[in-house]
């Protein structure tokens, strides 16, 4: 098994071409012309054909009069649709914010109004929800407007709503529409357009659950979006004709950098399918003789104990993040020994990394990595802001040419530190070497299946239920998903509600993952721990939620 570059070689290596979305696309379809960039069920389209399609939707988009600068929202699943309008948008200039599928119409809304959007592109509908219908719900002024009139208190920036495949809503047109009605916009006219836009400039807007009880809007700018996964490249084992597979969504980082961006500068091609489900997923790995398989660990376990597994042929999968559906030769085993990489949305992924798949030496054992090249790393004790003597605990910083540009109606002195570090919020420590030792976050975030939640968030929805006096959600260990939510519910007095009433309730209001898979329902707050501050003892709440719940 290869080993990770040493550290002279782990060197900052950037495209050659201009760093912007124009740039990426332009570069690699010439580079990779008629490879498959994309597939998704039926439809496997090029490099050169997404080049195309781009071009003449942003042609589109400039004529509707959406240009740099302009904030366009694009919720849509993953497939070439949602390809083809980022790049439309973001080649332009257009900041795009990056909407999420989970999103219920109470996040939605809010997302909307937070990033200002003021052109939607969005689907008719995608398992089983009809978006439209949902729009409706998050803004309820909507339903009443007219296309190219929109006019809405609540939502001041909201202009116009463009669908793809049809709609019936006056207030919406379609994407179809939008592209076969453009006239008088030039090839020049988008080449003058693309032009303007420089790395530097921002490109999207991705939301992730931050400190509080409002998510977070992570505006990252065109140079590090196109740079970042360039750079990550001689760690992974991308060649030109690979074939990766991930259920991620490309609203998030490890879908549209480390999967997308990452296939297009190797000349790789990327397969989706609608939904995950064991069966059909390895069905299409195997089909598409899939080579890597990006994605979290319970998908290790759902794919290898399908009945079906031990007859699959997987020989050509020989890389990705699931160790267990690798060749024999290629199995770590021991995950404390598999290289393995710390990373988030504000640092647009990895900012440690070693050669993945490869295995650490035992005196290694838990670690995340070196910095990625161009990335500095910090220990920092958080009560005095002093860095930490090496193998100490303390917060981790960062600072590099990947960070975010900052928050969306945030100031930027209120997210980086004076001469431009970030506090992730992470507790660490680095050793002589440089190797980072990741041991859990600072506040109170849980982790569930791969995605953070946060429990207030969860907490000020079960509050609005007219039962609940006291709602306190916190993260219990689970052994394939790391936690699981659970909430403890104080009932007001008098009043009577079970757990699965408020779940039914809780599905309409939160994404699925944020929703608590398990709440436990107490008649008075004197049945939990409390602190003398007037306080719930959370570490013990914890315990007794652990003590019902845990595995």
């Amino acid at each position: 098994m290869a080993d990770s570059p040493a550290p002279d070689e782990r060197r900052v290596q950037f495209p050659d071409h201009e760093a912007t979305a124009a740039g990426l696309i332009r570069d690699t379809a010439n580079r990779w012309e008629d490879r498959i960039l994309v597939v998704l069920d039926d439809q496997r389209v090029t490099y050169r054909e997404v080049e195309r399609r781009s071009a003449e939707m942003a042609r589109a988009l400039l004529a509707s009069g959406v240009a740099r600068g302009s904030r366009l929202g694009l919720l849509a699943p993953n497939g070439p649709d949602w390809v083809v309008a980022w790049l439309a948008a973001t080649r332009i200039g257009a900041v795009t914010t990056l909407l999420s599928t989970y999103a219920r119409p109470r996040e939605l809304g809010w997302a909307l109004g937070h990033s200002g959007v003021e052109v939607l592109v969005t689907v008719n509908g995608y398992l089983g929800r009809h978006y439209p219908e949902e729009l409706e719900t998050a803004i309820p002024d909507l339903a009443g407007q007219r296309h190219g009139e929109i006019e809405i208190t609540s939502h001041p920036d909201l202009a116009e709503v463009y669908v793809w495949n049809g709609t019936d809503r006056g207030w919406a047109s379609t994407v179809e529409g939008l592209v076969a009605g453009a006239s008088g916009t030039t090839d020049t006219d988008l080449a003058v357009a693309e032009a303007a836009v420089g790395p530097d400039d921002p490109m999207v807007v991705m939301y992730t659950s931050g400190s509080t009880a409002e998510p977070k809007g992570v505006i990252h700018g065109h140079g590090a979006v196109v740079r970042h996964p360039y750079n990550l490249l001689p760690f992974r084992d991308l060649v030109p004709g690979d074939v990766l597979y991930t259920p991620m969504p490309l609203f998030w980082v490890g879908g549209l950098t480390y999967t997308l961006v990452s296939a297009m500068h190797a000349g790789a091609t990327v397969v989706f399918e609608e939904r995950f489900e064991a069966g059909a997923t390895l069905d299409l790995i195997e089909t598409e003789r899939v080579t890597h398989v990006v994605g979290w660990p319970h998908m290790s376990r759902a794919l290898t104990e399908h009945p079906s597994f031990p007859a699959r042929d997987l020989s050509a999968v020989r890389g990705g993040s699931l160790d267990a559906l690798l060749p024999p030769d290629r199995r770590v085993g021991d995950p404390e020994l598999r290289a393995n990489s710390l990373g988030m949305t504000e640092s647009l992924g990895p900012h440690s990394i070693e050669l993945i798949g490869s295995a650490l030496p035992e005196i290694k054992r838990g670690s995340f990595g070196r910095p990625v090249p161009g990335i500095e790393h910090r220990i920092v004790d958080p009560s005095t802001g002093e860095e930490v003597l090496e193998g100490e605990l303390g917060e981790i910083w960062i600072r590099g040419y990947p960070l975010m540009l900052g928050l969306v109606g945030v100031a930027k002195q209120e997210v980086f530190m004076p001469d431009g570090w970030y506090r992730t919020g992470d507790v660490g420590h680095l050793d002589a070497d440089g190797h980072l030792y990741f041991k859990g976050r600072m506040g109170d975030q849980i982790k569930t299946s791969g995605m953070n939640v946060m429990p207030r968030e969860v907490e000020l929805v079960i509050e609005e239920q007219p039962e609940v006096m006291h709602a306190f959600v916190a993260g219990v260990a689970h052994t394939e998903r790391g936690q699981d939510v659970a909430a403890a519910v104080v009932l007001r007095p008098g009043m009577s509600v079970d757990s699965e009433e408020i779940l039914e309730r809780l599905r309409g209001d939160l994404s699925s993952y944020k929703v608590p898979r398990h709440v436990a329902i107490y008649d008075s707050p004197e049945d939990l721990p409390w602190l003398e501050s007037g306080k719930v003892d959370l570490r013990k709440l914890v315990g007794m939620l652990a003590e019902r719940y845990a595995p």
